[in-house]
């Protein structure tokens, strides 16, 4: 991102965010921008500036994972920004919330990746940073330009760094094809696929593995991991073909629920994941099994 700094910009954080936009804001040698978040006793919050942004190119950094404030906030943070005369607004969604509402489905429900899409657009941002969309054609949902992020440049060097003989990379499920493909191709190793198949939301109905997982140290990569159960199914299935071990990246780590739990009982060496959405240090040291990263030196497409 550093190089979309110049001296008329400033670096602001969300709530939600402010620990990663400061440390973006070291990296990119800038002091973070001061702004305070007012709270009724309703619940009702409205964020101030406490420093111009006029004629400036405004940073705010904001993960919108739930609750839904954490998008709210974003929407008012652009809103001022654009009432206080900014010069262009980029709003950086290191972790973009709704994004697996990208399609319809079933019948009579909502495409919410596009209404946030359209929300951001009506309150006056210019442009949008995010990183490991859940499905890349989201980018199209907007009619600003769309910097789309990976996690690749983080997590290869670890991988590499692993030396693990016999490695295999694995998709989760068919969506994640195209990510453990790119992966595969650049490490020059086979891939496997996993199939599932759901009743509801969040719930693994059945699940086979496509591809020869014999002897092989394995490492599933997905954008993000919620309740860990697909993930930690996946383990136990190959592990049960023969797999030597294994491992598992996700850039976005939702972690709802028992996961952490499910995480450290599971067949899983090590998951890795980066710090876009923030990890407690309780349950990073409630589960030892998870390895936490930072996402500011990623590469962009």
């Amino acid at each position: 991102m550093s190089n979309q700094l110049h001296d008329s910009s400033k670096i602001f954080g969300g709530t939600a965010s402010r620990a990663l936009a400061q440390q973006i804001a070291d990296v990119s040698g800038q002091k973070l921008g001061e702004v305070t978040v007012s709270r009724f006793s309703d619940g009702e919050f409205q964020p101030s500036f406490e420093e111009t942004v006029r004629g400036e190119v405004v940073f705010i950094v904001q993960s919108t994972m739930p609750p839904s404030d954490n998008l709210f906030e974003l929407l008012l943070m652009v809103d001022a920004a654009k009432r206080a005369s900014a010069k262009r607004i980029v709003a950086v969604m290191p972790y973009f919330g709704f994004a697996r509402q990208d399609r319809k489905d079933k019948p009579r429900v909502s495409i919410g990746a596009k209404l946030v899409a359209n929300m951001l657009t009506a309150a006056g941002v210019d442009r949008i940073m995010t990183m490991d969309l859940h499905a890349d054609q989201i980018q199209g949902f907007f009619e600003v330009p769309v910097d789309h992020i990976f996690a690749s440049t983080i997590f290869l060097p670890h991988v590499q760094s692993l030396k693990l003989p016999d490695l295999l990379m694995a998709a989760p499920d068919t969506g994640g094809t195209k990510r453990a493909n790119a992966y595969a191709k650049h490490l020059g190793v086979d891939m496997a696929i996993c199939y599932k198949q759901r009743k509801v939301a969040n719930q693994v109905e059945s699940m086979t593995v496509i591809g020869d997982v014999s002897g092989k140290n394995v490492i599933l990569v997905d954008d993000m991991i919620d309740t860990g159960g697909t993930l930690t199914k996946a383990a136990t299935m190959m592990m049960e073909q023969g797999a030597t071990s294994v491992r598992a990246m996700c850039t976005h780590a939702v972690l709802s629920g028992d996961a952490c739990a499910r995480i450290q009982k599971s067949d899983l060496v090590e998951l890795i994941v980066t710090d876009t959405i923030p990890v407690s240090g309780e349950k990073l040291l409630a589960t030892p099994k998870i390895s936490n990263f930072p996402w500011h030196g990623s590469s962009r497409t």
